[in-house]
This record gives structure tokens, sequence and C-alpha cells, in this order.
């Protein structure tokens, strides 16, 4: 075993990569902008209600997070390179299929449909053989590195899109990111690979622990049995669906006090969620995943309770509410794989992460819908606003109600929980 070559920085920056194109979910707000704008001028070039405006993306979500189950199963059983060129290959289909109409259901069917199986595959393609390559002490770190990449791709996609929507309009710039995603996620994806079957890290080899000698393996139905999982759902639905209804908005937002520059909150805001990818995972490794989770839910509730007090024209203090939002949804997408590691073990992590991460979908789905069903009723966000501050208390709350599942099952008595997987 201890010649085998340790592939884990060459997969952790490949799946960084990955993550870099895939991320194109969170330019919505930009492409959003650029419909509203059609609608609004009644140029008969997108002829959608107002209220339909989040739907492409509401349901992306929804399709790229049940996707993950699936695709998780392919990643384990099969490869993680043939699960990224699927994702590349479903991903810019999508996007160049919305190329070529402007109707809702092509954007229903190419974005929703297409683009979010595409993002699906990828992203299970991408964490799951990194961190199977590092001891479990490196795990939140990890995670939080190759999903990152993720969290920041608008900082390049969002000023490039305007560029691109400005120089050939909305279809043509879709047809573009469409063949250069799916080429680069293809080409990306040759550098993936599992470590071989019973690898083992030699830092981890030290540790004798029942999490590093992958005792705790749990199959995905017996997951399901556990009380454990429906906490973490609860709460990653609610994380999830509180920062991806800001994010999907935060351009129409600052456009009001910035006009084209809009962008520069979305980039930035996308800094604010690489980076609390990076951090949350390196901080839970240390402290735990319910102290930094408990944390960063309650920052979270405060920091969108406080958008009922920034107006449009207070630039700088709605910046700084779009970064700090960016920043503390990102921390969900490095913590909740690694919970689910911790919690369920390696051995079907893909499968296992995918069933957690559904609650990101669903979150995804309800939470942008019915805030553009609010605003398009109330004309303000406010209510909006308030639901989802309140619902990110309840599931800081829950957070620390959160045990491993070995305290609530009789099935592996055997297992003897460490201080790291005691709770999430």
């Amino acid at each position: 075993m201890a010649q085998i070559k340790n592939l884990g920085w060459r997969v952790t920056m490949a799946g960084l990569g990955i993550n870099l194109a895939l991320g194109i979910l969170y330019t919505w707000s930009i492409f959003k902008m650029t419909i509203k704008d059609s609608i609004v001028a009644g140029d008969g070039l997108f002829n959608w209600s107002l209220a339909s405006l989040n739907d492409p993306y509401a349901v992306c979500c929804l399709v790229f997070a049940f996707t993950m189950i699936f695709a998780g199963r392919v990643q384990d059983r099969i490869s993680p390179k043939i699960t990224a060129v699927i994702g590349g290959v479903l991903t810019g289909l999508g996007l160049i299929i919305i190329s070529f109409s402007t109707a809702w259901i092509s954007w229903i069917i190419g974005f929703g449909i297409f683009t979010g199986m595409g993002l699906g595959f990828g992203y299970a393609s991408a964490t799951p053989p990194a961190i199977k390559w590092f001891p479990p002490a490196k795990t939140g770190m990890i995670a939080g590195i190759v999903v990152a990449g993720f969290g920041l791709a608008s900082v390049y996609i969002a000023p490039l899109a305007i560029f691109l929507i400005a120089k050939v309009g909305l279809s043509q710039a879709m047809l573009i990111f469409g063949i250069a995603f799916l080429i680069i996620v293809s080409a990306l994806a040759q550098f993936l690979a599992n470590p071989p079957e019973g690898y083992v890290h030699p830092d981890a080899a030290q540790n004798t622990t029942a999490a590093a000698s992958g005792a705790i393996d749990f199959e995905p139905g017996k997951m399901l049995r556990t009380a454990t999982f429906y906490k973490l759902w609860i709460i990653f639905c609610i994380a999830s669906g509180a920062g991806l209804m800001i994010i999907g908005g935060v351009a129409g937002m600052a456009k009001q006090g910035m006009g084209q520059m809009a962008w520069v909150v979305v980039a930035l805001m996308a800094v604010g969620n690489a980076s609390g990818r990076v951090i949350a995972g390196i901080l839970s490794d240390r402290i735990g995943r319910a102290n930094t989770l408990f944390i960063m839910l309650i920052f979270q509730s405060v920091v969108i309770f406080s958008l009922l007090f920034i107006t449009p024209a207070q630039v700088i203090l709605l910046v700084l509410a779009a970064m700090l939002i960016g920043f503390n949804y990102g921390t969900n997408l490095s913590l909740f794989p690694s919970a689910t590691k911790d919690f369920f073990g390696l051995k079907n992590f893909g499968v296992n992460y995918g069933l957690v991460f559904s609650a990101w979908g669903v979150g995804g789905f309800i939470f942008p819908r019915v805030s553009q069903m609010i605003v398009a009723y109330t004309n303000s966000p406010r209510m909006a606003y308030v639901l989802a501050a309140g619902l990110l208390l309840i599931g800081a709350v829950l957070a620390l109600m959160t045990k491993a599942p070995v305290t609530e099952t009789y099935e592996q008595p055997e297992f003897i929980a460490t201080p790291a997987t005691e709770k999430i």
C-alpha cells in the first residue's frame, strides 16, 4: 500500500477546476436581470410572467440535487471520470438548447432539466474522490477547497456574461458558455480517480479509530432509517434555500443602486461563497461540525434580517451584506459533505451525500420561487427576508440537537464515537 502514488492533490485541483465551470448556476441573477429587462420593455423576446422569472433556476436546483443521488451511485460504483464527462456533456447541451429559444418551456428544459442534470453529475464526481485520498482530519479542508470552485465561478462568469450579452446577446452568450464548459469539464474529468480498494492515507494509518478504519460505513437504506439523516436534511434545506433565495436575486437588488456595475456584487458574493467553504471546512476540522454550523446559521439569520434596513442606495452596506450572505451560504457546502462522511462513512459517500444533498435542491426550489411570488405580489422582498431569518434560527437550534447515528441505532454497537464525530 505504501507504493501507491498519492494522487490526492491532482484530483482535488481537477475537482476545483470542474466546479469553476459548473458554477454558472450562481450567475443566474445576471441572466434573470436580462430576461426581466426584456419583459418590462415588451420587446417580444421573452414573453414570460414576472412571477415565473426564477422558474428555470428553481427547477435547475431541484434537478441538480436529485440527480446527485443517481450520479453519486455512478461515482461510487463505476468511475468519477465517467461521471464528470456525463456532467460536462449534459451541462453544455442544456446551455446550447436555450441558445436557440427564448420560450419559457425551452429554458425549463434546457437550463432547468439538462443543465441541472449536468451539474448533478459534475458536482457528484468532484468531492468524493478527493476526500478519499486524504486522512479524516483533513476532510473539511479538502471538501471546502473542491467546492470552492463552484462558489468562486461567478467572479469570472458574471463579468464575462455581462460582456457577451452586450456584444452578442443572451442567446449567443449561452451557446458560447455551453460549448466551452462541455469541452473544459470533459478534459478535466480525465484527471479524476478514486484510490484503490482498501487505500489508507499514511497519516490515517497511524489513527486506528473507527472513523478512520471505515467501521461506520452505512448503506443508503440504513442511513435513511436514522433520525440523524432527517435532521441533517431539514437543516440543509433551510440553510441552502435561504442563501439561494438571495443569490438568485442579488443582481436585481444591486442594479437599483449600481446600474450596470451590479455584476460586481455578484462577483464579490462569489468570493464570499468560495472563502466560506474553505474557512468553514478548516474550522470544522478543529472545533467540530456542530459548533461551526450553529455559528454560521445564526450569523446568516442576522445578516439576512439586516437587509430589511439596507436600501439600494446604500451600496457599501449592500456589497458587505452580499459578501457575508455568500460566505455563510458557502459554509454549508463544505460542512454537510464533511458531516455525511463523518456520520455515514466513505464506502457509499457518493450516493449518501446525494440523498443529503437533495435537501439543497428542495430548498433551492421552494425559497426562490416563494420569494419571487412575494416580490411579485407585494412589490417588496421584506416578508421573504423575515421568513428566511426565522427558519435559519430554527435550523441553528436543530443543529445542536443532531447527534451521530451510533447513539440512535443498535445495529453497530462496536463503534466508539470519537470527539470529531459526536455531533455534526
